[in-house]
């Protein structure tokens, strides 16, 4: 009997320090499980100092070389660079190392095309990998011809990648048409929420940061939720019910990573923006992550790149549960910070109590009298207020309530 089995990518991972040569070395180990996830194996690093990256080769001659060396010394399938390369440099590095040369940006955007779920979510990744494509059809054809599948070859395809660049943008066109109208959806659905006057938050962080574990515990939403980088992709809400009656909507959002695509930034800004929209910002940051201050320098940078401004924020320290969590972490840009473990639940009862404590700062004490033909109105305080009680008298039903403003205003029309 024969087996088939699919030819494991072998990769040599390489980048140029301008900087510190330990940031270069921290970006090269995110790389690396970048790779991991995208189903290929790291056989090799390498790394060259150099005052300016070299605009035709990225590497100098001489690292050059040793890259080719290292390429026959592994026996590795392929390359991959720390950053973002040129048409020219991909073209330039295709000559030199006649190996499959690929991007930091083109690994993340084959991770997303695998993991994309919904329509919204396919849609955003193709026009991401188009918008990358489009102009570096000459690189890159070269390389998925020599090859034939493999990291950056999922999605649209290797057919798209055969056409021409005025097919391309066509297809760009129609992709762009979709995504408003999966947006105008996104928008009537938020307005919705909005004028329920339920207290809206979006959780946001730094990739496999425990998002999704999160909101799995908060909700028994029954997502995905691994130990990799963007196990899940595609954004969801869930209600979640404090034990005062209230409700709030959790909305995961997609992971931030250091050196994000902007490709992916623009295609997934309806997505990204539920945390523009929202009232209260859950920042889920990994404690137990040694470069948990760089990360959240990043989430802080790409929030700021979205205008995401003026919004409460809750700093939800997670993983304390793990041996070498900083159990002595602070932000000084948050207005609430929580230590807790997502996975076992410990310090969740301080998270509810700082939620318990938002939702009082914004409602308002309320008291009526209802006839009884209003009596639906009081299911609406219970849904969204906090109903301190209801007396039945002759007259009506006596209501005494804390309630949000925008509910406030609704029951006196």
């Amino acid at each position: 009997m024969i087996e088939l089995k699919e030819e494991e990518e072998r990769v040599i991972l390489f980048a140029v320090s301008t900087g510190a040569v330990e940031d270069a070395e921290n970006s090269l180990e995110e790389l690396e499980e970048l790779a991991e996830t995208a189903g290929a194996v790291t056989v090799g690093t390498l790394i060259q100092s150099r005052e300016n990256i070299h605009p035709g080769t990225y590497l100098g001659k001489g690292k050059l070389e040793e890259l080719k060396e290292l390429i026959w010394e592994k026996e590795a399938t392929g390359v991959i660079c720390d950053d973002e390369l040129s048409p020219a440099q991909l073209r330039n590095l295709e000559d030199a190392l006649d190996t499959k040369v690929m991007d930091r940006t083109m690994v993340i955007l084959d991770i997303f095309a695998a993991r994309a779920r919904t329509s919204e979510g396919k849609i955003q990744v193709e026009l991401a990998q188009l918008k990358y494509r489009a102009v570096r059809l000459v690189g890159l054809r070269a390389s998925l011809s020599r090859l034939g599948g493999g990291i950056g070859t999922r999605g649209p395809g290797e057919k798209k990648l055969e056409m021409d660049r005025r097919l391309i943008h066509e297809r760009i066109g129609h992709l762009k048409t979709e995504l408003e109208t999966v947006k105008r959806h996104r928008e009537v659905v938020r307005k919705q929420r909005e004028k329920s006057g339920i207290l809206r938050a979006a959780i946001v962080g730094y990739t496999n940061a425990g998002k999704s574990t999160l909101l799995n515990r908060l909700t028994q939403a029954g997502i995905l939720a691994e130990d990799k980088l963007f196990a899940t992709l595609d954004p969801t809400t869930r209600p979640f019910v404090l034990p005062g009656g209230e409700t709030i909507l959790l909305t995961d959002t997609v992971g931030f990573i250091r050196k994000l695509p902007h490709h992916l930034v623009d295609a997934f800004r309806s997505t990204l923006e539920e945390a523009r929209y929202c009232d209260v910002i859950l920042y889920v940051v990994d404690c137990s992550n040694p470069q948990m201050d760089l990360q959240m320098h990043v989430v802080y940078e790409t929030l700021r790149q979205l205008d995401v401004r003026d919004k409460e924020i809750i700093t939800v320290f997670n993983k304390i549960d793990r041996a070498g969590a900083d159990t002595s972490c602070r932000d000084v840009q948050s207005d609430y910070r929580v230590k807790l473990s997502a996975k076992t639940g410990e310090g969740v009862d301080s998270l509810v109590k700082v939620f318990e404590q938002i939702i009082r700062g914004r409602q308002i004490y309320f008291e009526k009298l209802f006839s009884y033909s209003e009596a639906g109105k009081i299911q609406n305080i219970r849904k969204n207020g906090r109903l301190l009680s209801e007396e039945y008298r002759e007259d009506g039903i006596h209501v005494t309530a804390y309630v949000p403003v925008e509910l406030f205003e609704w029951l006196y029309r």
